[in-house]
């Protein structure tokens, strides 16, 4: 069997395995994967509301950064503004990634990129939103989670936050894969980034061409085995979520 007919049936099998249901009034997407034993596990997607999942969406990004040599992550961002998605697996957080969107306090990235950044505010009708403190330690296959994880950040930026443009900041050794799996593309030079002394380059997705690029790459296989917007959801499913994203407090919100 070729690549591109295993990527195919895999997407396949992994948009038919995903679970939206509500469970207790909140909302959830559960994804089912086979463990290396061949034993059926499953992840959770969750937004972290309470502190236990706060502190242990931080602990898994302080040793993720630790490992990698940055040293210890500052506190998870709070606030009307910021929502911290966290993925569980029996019941312990294996990843994690923030969304935030600009607001008079302004954004994280601004540290390092506050010109490029105060360039993009300075267009009309434009609503900035960043990705920060991504960790995920899982054995689950990558790319469907990813996907799910992004997309389901995705479509809660867009329509919570009317967000407009997504940044990330990212080591210039990881920016491939975020131009590769979902083009991203580069912003002005790497710079230091002074809070975990390394490198950083700044990245820029417009949210307008996501839905385009999701139709445009699950359409054509050949030429995007490497991304993953094949796995994302099907506009029917993508609607659905919404849907019961606004059923749902927003500050009360899982996504399980």
């Amino acid at each position: 069997m070729s690549q591109v007919d295993t990527h195919h049936q895999f997407s396949e099998h992994y948009q038919a395995g995903i679970s939206t249901a509500p469970l207790d009034d909140e909302l959830f997407v559960e994804f089912p994967y086979t463990d290396h034993d061949g034993e059926q596990k499953y992840l959770t997607f969750h937004i972290a509301n309470t502190k236990y999942e706060k502190d242990s969406a931080s602990d898994l990004i302080n040793r993720m950064y630790s490992w990698r040599g940055y040293g210890r992550s500052d506190a998870l961002p709070s606030g009307e503004n910021s929502t911290t998605f966290t993925i569980t697996s029996d019941d312990r957080v294996v990843g994690t990634l923030t969304l935030t969107a600009d607001s008079g306090a302004g954004l994280a990235i601004e540290k390092t990129f506050h010109d490029d950044i105060d360039g993009f505010r300075r267009m009309p009708g434009n609503r900035l939103c960043e990705l920060t403190k991504f960790a995920l330690d899982t054995n689950a296959p990558s790319k469907p989670v990813l996907a799910a994880l992004f997309h389901i950040i995705f479509i809660y930026g867009m329509h919570r936050y009317d967000c407009t443009d997504l940044f990330i900041e990212v080591n210039p050794r990881h920016s491939r894969f975020y131009e590769v799996m979902l083009n991203f593309k580069p912003v002005g030079d790497v710079k230091m980034n002074d809070s975990v002394k390394a490198p950083s380059q700044l990245l820029w997705l417009r949210s307008s061409d996501i839905r385009e690029y999701i139709d445009v790459y699950t359409n054509n296989l050949r030429t995007s085995k490497r991304s993953l917007y094949p796995y994302f959801y099907p506009l029917a499913e993508e609607a659905d979520i919404y849907t019961r994203m606004l059923r749902a407090p927003a500050n009360d919100m899982a996504i399980v």
